[in-house]
């Protein structure tokens, strides 16, 4: 990997406040404005799903934070998948991708989707085609120098994937010296989250996310970002919490038993008011998303 300044500042507006002001990008991917928008538009068609009936961004409406506000996702004939759409934001900071981090690389990620039959249902080689023979070809040609091929559709998709970035909310203009720009509830909820609630344990770094697998209760499932937190209701890999007060009771409570839980989840013994104040921070998060190209 090699770190380039995003979108080199100077070609579009600058990164959102309280992000990295550098990007991981692959060395075989370089971030350009026409793949961008290449990907871009490949993200929002339908001709990828088996019946041409959903695209990448049904299940990550930017909307909803680029979730899509469902307890689980839904794909094609309405078939119902096992967990829910997770956020898609800040995703050019991630080491691991699904729920699960079974992949780790935004290139490896965004075409399995595609080929998952309770989503689009569309074997990879036939969503290929599709392209080839579509009016995408001849923009291929332009960006990548070549016909179509999966390893180019997989690199359009993964770098609009990359500039979806969040950021800039009132914790970030805090964290920059602006003193009014949280509530004293939410600066109450942000010396929880740090001290007695321990949400640092794994909500770490700019991206509140250590990107690592944790057992709750429920299994082992990657640390979701908190960045548009509010945005995304319902919460947890299942969407079976509807308010981020119910995400606070459930870790106030020491999530849910089980043999392998990790040792870090325990009761917090956190009063209404603090309960409050934590939902507050959290609310705290939510600020600009911008996307390429720009």
């Amino acid at each position: 990997m090699r770190w380039l300044l995003a979108w080199m500042l100077a070609a579009g507006p600058p990164i959102p406040l309280g992000l990295d002001r550098y990007l991981p990008v692959p060395e075989g991917n370089a971030l350009e404005p026409a793949k961008v928008a290449l990907g871009r538009a490949l993200f929002r068609d339908k001709l990828l799903s088996r019946d041409e009936s959903i695209a990448c961004a049904t299940c990550h409406d930017a909307a909803h934070g680029f979730a899509d506000g469902r307890s689980l996702a839904q794909g094609v004939r309405g078939q119902v998948g096992d967990r829910r759409s997770p956020t898609i934001v800040n995703r050019a900071f991630g080491k691991m991708f699904f729920w699960d981090g079974r992949v780790k690389t935004l290139e490896e990620q965004v075409l399995q989707p595609v080929a998952n039959p309770k989503e689009m249902d569309l074997p990879v080689s036939e969503a290929v085609g599709r392209v080839k023979a579509s009016a995408y070809a001849a923009e291929f040609y332009k960006v990548f120098g070549r016909e179509v091929c999966q390893e180019d559709v997989s690199r359009a998709l993964a770098s609009y994937v990359r500039t979806i970035l969040a950021g800039d909310s009132p914790y970030d203009r805090y964290m920059a010296g602006d003193s009014e720009a949280m509530s004293a509830k939410a600066l109450e909820g942000l010396r929880l989250f740090r001290g007695k609630a321990a949400c640092v344990s794994c909500h770490v770094g700019v991206n509140f996310t250590d990107e690592r697998l944790h057992n709750t209760g429920f299994g082992m499932f990657k640390t979701p970002t908190l960045r548009q937190v509010a945005e995304r209701a319902p919460y947890l890999h299942d969407g079976s919490m509807a308010t981020l007060a119910d995400v606070v009771e459930f870790y106030d409570q020491g999530g849910k038993e089980h043999p392998q839980r990790d040792r870090d989840i325990r009761k917090l013994g956190l009063t209404a008011g603090e309960k409050e104040a934590l939902v507050a921070f959290l609310e705290a998060l939510s600020g600009r998303i911008v996307e390429g190209p720009w």
